[in-house]
């Protein structure tokens, strides 16, 4: 198999792995499998990053499901009573 990759420290700070290699694939009714020429890449963040990336996702999460709870009973965002 050959595979060239390159690393690079993307604009958030991780680092970054392109791995450029080849991949065959079988289409549905082809004896044959065809040779494509694809590129994967591999994301390594730091630690602290990631605690930062989970306490977004988690309040995204709480939001949505605020959100729809409100919805549902038919509360709007400028009622701020419970």
């Amino acid at each position: 198999m050959n595979t060239q990759g390159t690393e690079r420290v993307n604009e958030e700070g991780a680092i970054e792995t392109t791995v450029d290699t080849i991949d065959y694939r079988t289409p549905a009714g082809a004896d044959e499998p065809r040779k494509e020429n694809v590129g994967v890449v591999h994301l390594k963040r730091n630690k602290e990053e990631d605690s930062g990336v989970l306490a977004r996702t988690a309040a995204a999460v709480t939001n949505t499901i605020e959100s729809a709870k409100d919805a549902i009973v038919g509360k709007s965002k400028d009622d701020t009573t419970k």
